[in-house]
């Protein structure tokens, strides 16, 4: 069986809404789960972000909502929460981004859903977690960039702080959820039992600055902003060249060496303050002023094109029109192309797990807000006159223009 349909037969009920809880759903979707966007009748909030806008679509929503179908539900009727009970028996995993206790107040809370169906796995997504003093704040990306201490790092000595353009909180969180739903859904295989997951931004944040934490914790030094360069190593990062940047990395000695006879000093490997990479760190603004001058000569494709022969690590600092253009991501597949039915054709960053199959993955395009409601009620063995009923009383949308 290929990857792209390892889940195939799972059941996801997502509630999650804006970034990292779609980013999680959405993965689960491109294994083969099938999984069903539940949203209230105004859309997943992640709907309004936005420019850019493709057909009034957001193209940011669009980005993490590909193979799910929609389905709209209002839970202020009464027969919203009792719709959603009466599916989660059917279902394999519930996803949710709301502030904690906030699924609970609506009848649909793990407990709820648990006693319906022991074999759920309940995966909650949140700022700052299910329990503790933070548990009750709001919090998005930038946020939490900026409290986890990740925006502190970001930028040159004397700048002001910045944070991560793209979510990159979100992103990781999506996936570390993934990967707790994944092996959930493994334990349920061995003992039966679903389990309820609580998976924050905040415990995300940190985990992603594995290295930066634990150094910090080993020498109680607040490591200070360095612009591209890794506080570990050096030379290892953008240097300016003639026409633009190159970011190298040779900080181990063999390549050193090998970098210094390519600029034409080698006299610079041995030199006191740069023999070895310590040396070399500790004296780093030292050493980017000579490489400068060095660098300065060539252009970064003449650059890169001698530094490659001599297996010296490095690459241009590409924009988004020069990834596009690189042969390597042609060649890995990585962009895909699907279809909404409003917004029409769109391309984004696909699935690239293990394989190059990542349009493969792409089972469905990401639905307009309800497009799907009454197919999603019948497939979950609602009759037809139930589903009129539900449709009538408001607690259901099947929205007009999907499928146009």
């Amino acid at each position: 069986m290929s990857i792209n349909a390892a889940l195939a037969g799972i059941r996801v009920l997502d509630f999650a809404q804006v970034g990292a809880g779609p980013m999680c759903s959405m993965q689960l979707g491109d294994l083969g789960a099938d999984v069903f966007k539940v949203e209230p009748p105004a859309g997943d909030l992640g709907r309004k972000l936005g420019p850019p806008w493709q057909e009034g679509e957001s193209v940011v929503s669009m980005s993490f909502n590909r193979n799910k179908r929609s389905l709209v539900i209002d839970m202020k009727k009464p027969e919203g929460p009792s719709l959603v009970r009466r599916m989660v028996a059917q279902a394999d995993v519930v996803m949710e981004s709301f502030r904690p206790g906030v699924m609970a107040k609506l009848g649909i809370g793990y407990e709820a859903l648990s006693a319906v169906n022991p074999r759920i796995v309940f995966c909650s997504i949140s700022a700052y977690g299910q329990t503790g003093p933070w548990k009750d704040k709001p919090g998005v990306d930038g946020i939490i960039q900026a409290v986890s201490g990740l925006m502190s790092n970001i930028g040159d000595a004397d700048s002001p702080p910045m944070k991560v353009l793209v979510p990159a909180v979100d992103m990781v969180t999506g996936f570390l959820a993934t990967t707790a739903v994944l092996a959930a859904l493994r334990a349920r295989d061995a003992d039966g039992r679903g389990q309820h997951l609580d998976q924050s931004l905040y415990n995300s944040a940190v985990m992603l600055q594995q290295s930066a934490v634990a150094s910090f914790l080993s020498d109680g030094q607040v490591p200070a902003r360095t612009g591209t360069a890794a506080p570990y190593s050096a030379p290892n990062e953008a240097y300016p060249t003639k026409d633009g940047w190159i970011m190298i990395a040779a900080y181990h000695e063999d390549r050193w060496k090998a970098f210094c006879n390519v600029l034409g000093d080698p006299a610079l490997a041995a030199h006191p303050d740069f023999a070895t990479n310590p040396q070399r760190v500790a004296n780093r603004a030292k050493l980017m002023t000579q490489l400068t001058k060095l660098l300065a000569a060539k252009t970064s494709a003449e650059w890169q094109e001698v530094l490659e022969a001599a297996d010296i690590i490095c690459g241009p600092i590409a924009d988004y029109r020069m990834l596009m253009e690189s042969p390597q991501l042609a060649h890995n597949g990585v962009i895909v192309e699907a279809t909404n039915s409003i917004a029409g054709k769109l391309r984004m960053p696909g699935m690239a797990l293990g394989d190059r199959n990542a349009q493969s993955r792409v089972h469905r395009g990401p639905p307009a807000i309800g497009e799907h409601s009454c197919e999603v009620l019948a497939a979950f063995g609602l009759s037809q006159s139930e589903i009129d009923a539900l449709l009538a009383s408001g607690a259901v949308v099947q929205r007009k223009e999907a499928g146009k």
